[in-house]
């Protein structure tokens, strides 16, 4: 875990060793009788510059809360983009061939930055802190990538006369804008998980990740209700110019208070100054905390553990459910420690994919086959509703009862994924109630079969309201994504350590961090391949019914997989 100085401004302080010739401050002789060792018994003689270096005070549930509502104004712009970037496009002229490739520029350059940008924030030593000079500036992208998104048709009609000009202009102007978006919005998670982790202990990370969860459903869902909303025929439609003005407002004022109240959440203390004494704290500060335990110094009551070599295995707590032993591994995991993402590269992740054991490589293509299915239906789903269910045409004139119809579908496409957003936040505490009976690998395979059959009776039968309660199904598909595989690796990974310690073998396990990335880049290649894929095969078939038919088949080829390669846990 990453490590910082204690919060400066938050009380009580955590112990500090005094500096040679000062007196011992009084918050430092409460642990005196428990810690009479020399210094010596816990650092080595080089790690004298950092033995201030301990774990960050406590956190209050205020503050905790403030730091994830940026979590809230994130999801909430992700679920305007997903509602009407195909709608947009269309409406602007893009061919329908085309339609898709918007999605897969974005997921490539974060295949290929995403290890440099992680690896860079490590290193920033901006007084403002490490983190939160790149969530700035990915949230300023944020900002400027749906302005261009939802106001770029409007802005580019009222500078350009020229029909057939305008047309391409307009085409060229949203597509940057959602890429922008895209791009900034994937890339913010990381800062915004590594500022949680560099300002808090290891029971505020578990708290402040319990928050991010509920702030995140909470903004899907509002997102999706604000899209879901006729405000073309409303007052401040008319006053803003068009329902994608309001839209473009809500998502603007949302995100630009959420994301203020992030960035003064919590202060970040700047990295040092000292490259050698920088270097020296990340290394030192691991040996002399371990993974999950309090340092000297810290304010902790528990007693303070002794020093854990290097080569021991995690002594943290074991979580009482495997649910939870996921959120402790991918709390840690997604963000890895300084020297993890100094190696971490495009070409070693792709080496330690093609390396890793079997288990951990089926459990990847079960994931990418889960998020490819998923992705083609919850991208292009509102389109579906516009064209397929309502009948309408996103072609024709903006003034035309076709094109009407065709918004119309788009808003109730709307209120169909706000049900998918509760209704994957409800499966979460089934899923809970679920795991003793049937196990993981039985919430695995039933979350892609619910998906699979679900879509494809939406497919088969367009109508209305079998198509509203069926968008239920989408939120057990998201909420099994985001959370079993992640307890599988967490099961593997035990199972390894107990046969290490039965085996007596001092190896070192594996790390969870770079499983954990190879099973996120899955979520980057499946966007790819829709991507690349989606858009010819609706132009080969005449019709976006195929965008649900393809994700009935693929999570049903999922399902098979599963049952015949995912390895069981108990």
């Amino acid at each position: 875990m990453t490590l910082l100085s204690e919060d400066q401004s938050v009380r009580p302080q955590p112990c500090r060793v005094p500096e040679p010739g000062k007196p011992i401050s009084s918050s430092l002789d409460r642990y005196s009788t428990d810690h009479t060792g020399s210094k010596e018994d816990y650092m080595d003689s080089g790690d004298s510059a950092v033995f201030g270096a301990v774990e960050p005070p406590r956190r209050s549930r205020g503050r905790l809360i403030l730091h994830g509502m940026v979590m809230f104004g994130r999801e909430f712009c992700y679920a305007v983009e997903a509602a009407f970037v195909t709608p947009v496009l269309l409406s602007v002229g893009l061919p329908r061939s085309l339609y898709s490739l918007v999605w897969l520029i974005s997921p490539i350059l974060g295949f290929l930055l995403q290890p440099v940008i992680g690896s860079a924030s490590d290193y920033c030593r901006s007084s403002w802190g490490r983190r939160r000079p790149y969530i700035l500036t990915l949230g300023v992208l944020m900002l400027l990538g749906i302005t261009l998104f939802l106001n770029g048709d409007a802005v580019i009609s009222a500078l350009i006369a020229d029909r057939s000009l305008r047309s391409t202009w307009a085409i060229v102007v949203v597509m940057f804008g959602v890429v922008l978006f895209d791009f900034s919005a994937d890339f913010i998670d990381g800062p915004i998980k590594a500022y949680l982790f560099d300002v808090c202990s290891h029971q505020d990370k578990e708290r402040g990740l319990h928050y991010h969860a509920l702030l995140t459903g909470l903004g899907g869902a509002c997102g999706y209700l604000v899209g879901a909303m006729d405000w073309g025929h409303s007052g401040i439609g008319q006053l803003l110019g068009s329902e994608y003005q309001v839209i473009y407002f809500f998502s603007a004022l949302t995100w630009g208070i959420f994301l203020t109240v992030h960035l003064f959440s919590i202060p970040e203390q700047p990295l040092g100054k000292d490259p050698a004494i920088s270097e020296a704290s990340s290394s030192s500060a691991l040996r002399l905390l371990g993974s999950h335990s309090n340092g000297y110094g810290a304010l902790a009551k528990e007693p303070i553990s002794p020093v854990v070599p290097a080569s021991a295995p995690d002594l943290r707590p074991r979580s009482f459910s495997a649910l939870g032993e996921a959120n402790s591994v991918t709390s840690s995991a997604k963000q890895p420690n300084k020297e993890a993402q100094k190696r971490m590269t495009f070409r070693s992740l792709m080496k330690t994919i093609v390396n890793m054991p079997n288990h951990y490589r089926c459990l990847c293509v079960s994931h990418l086959l889960g998020w490819t299915a998923f992705l083609c239906n919850m991208l292009f789903f509102t389109d579906f509703m516009g064209q397929i269910v309502y009948k309408g045409n996103p072609y024709a004139d903006h003034n035309s009862t076709a094109y009407i119809t065709y918004e119309r579908g788009v808003e109730v496409g709307c209120w169909g994924l706000c049900i998918n957003a509760v209704s994957s936040a409800l499966y979460s505490y089934v899923q809970r109630i679920l795991l003793p009976y049937i196990g993981l690998k039985g919430l695995y395979f039933m979350g892609y079969f619910v998906f699979g059959m679900g879509t494809s009776l939406i497919g088969l039968f367009p109508n209305i309201i079998a198509t509203l309660i069926l968008c239920s199904v989408f939120g057990v598909m998201s909420s099994t994504l985001y959370t079993i595989p992640f307890n599988l690796i967490a099961e593997y990974q035990r199972e390894e350590e107990e046969q290490l310690k039965l085996r007596g073998s001092k190896e070192s396990q594996r790390g969870s961090g770079v499983d954990c990335a190879a099973l996120t880049c899955m979520v980057q290649l499946a966007q790819i391949i829709v991507g690349a894929g989606l858009g010819a095969l609706v132009n080969m078939a005449g019709s976006v019914i195929v965008v649900v038919l393809s994700a009935s088949t693929m999570s049903l080829f999922g399902c098979i997989f599963i049952a015949l390669f995912i390895r069981y846990v108990e």
